[in-house]
């Protein structure tokens, strides 16, 4: 299967929404065809956006998994692109 890398950028101020959301977000991520994620850091340490990688059949898949995503759901995104992504190492 393809690998897709989804790249969220949290809308400024916005923390506290990642926040209230994050244990739906983890156990959909853990329910998923996630194989690898974690969120960006800010500056000081914070949580500003994250980065996906879905093991997915094809770019629908993924847009459909995005969409789905608990953080999406609750509007915490500025923007999610989604890239065909391919592992090398790891």
């Amino acid at each position: 299967m393809p690998f897709f890398a989804v790249i969220c950028k949290d809308k400024p101020g916005h923390l506290e929404t990642r926040k209230a959301n994050r244990e739906a977000h983890v156990a959909y991520l853990k329910e998923t065809n996630v194989a690898q994620a974690g969120p960006f850091l800010d500056g000081n340490g914070e949580m500003c956006g994250s980065l996906l990688i879905l093991d997915v059949a094809d770019v629908a898949a993924a847009q459909a998994w995005a969409a789905n995503d608990p953080y999406a759901k609750a509007d915490l995104f500025q923007d999610v692109q989604i890239q065909h992504w391919n592992r090398v190492i790891g």
